[in-house]
């Protein structure tokens, strides 16, 4: 699950080989996950603190092309 942001109370990361469509997930301290469609940004399952949501809609809105580079990478099968 490689992290791509590491905020003080919350992280994006992603899991190697995971479903579509393309996603980050929002991963609190305390135990919340979210999951975000790249394209649209909007929230695919999951819940946490709407500041948090908006922040890391704010983080992904100018990053769209690299978080859709690290999804192919994270896809592609190892070897």
């Amino acid at each position: 699950m490689p992290t791509l942001l590491d905020k003080r109370s919350w992280k994006i990361t992603m899991y190697f080989g995971d479903h579509n469509p393309p996603h980050f997930h929002i991963v609190t301290r305390g135990g919340g996950e979210a999951q975000v469609e790249i394209a649209t940004l909007a929230l695919l399952a999951g819940e946490v603190d709407a500041r948090i949501l908006a922040a890391a809609r704010e983080w992904a809105v100018e990053r769209k092309e690299f978080l859709f580079a690290k999804w192919e990478e994270f896809r592609r099968p190892p070897g």
